[in-house]
């Protein structure tokens, strides 16, 4: 009996440390019509702006209210990226986010649920972000 009850409170103890863990991580989706694009933990897109320069986002004002930064202190990076692509801008809203090789990322507001990619191709200038082919030359 005391070993059924060290093992269950030891497994109380190590879960919220892997759930805190894969809030940081980045995914790999695939999707038909659309290839591979990076995700958040929860599974929802990622974009980038063409507008946007390598450390610098344009997108401010009503511009974020439709495209939400994303933003967090340290990203585990999905198996085949480097952790170095992934790093922190300072925003000229002095708000933080996270760029990879050097882009800022985004969510789009009409993303409803994870898998969503209803932001890819908007106005020519959003996209979901393939890492095997980022940044596009």
């Amino acid at each position: 009996m005391k070993t059924i009850t060290f093992l269950f409170f030891t497994v109380l103890l190590i879960l919220p440390g892997v759930a805190i863990a894969n809030h940081h991580a980045i995914k790999i989706a695939h999707k038909e019509g659309v290839g591979s694009y990076l995700t958040d933990a929860e599974g929802n897109t990622l974009y980038w702006f063409k507008k946007d320069s390598p450390n610098q986002s344009v997108c401010a004002g009503p511009c974020v209210e439709k495209w939400p930064i994303y933003y967090r202190e340290k990203v585990a990076s999905p198996e085949g990226i480097s952790d170095s692509d992934f790093a922190t801008i300072n925003r000229s809203d002095g708000k933080p986010q996270t760029t990879f090789r050097g882009y800022p990322l985004y969510y789009w507001f009409k993303d409803a649920k994870p898998g969503d990619t209803s932001g890819q191709g908007v106005g020519n200038v959003w996209y979901v972000i393939d890492p095997a082919n980022f940044p596009p030359k």
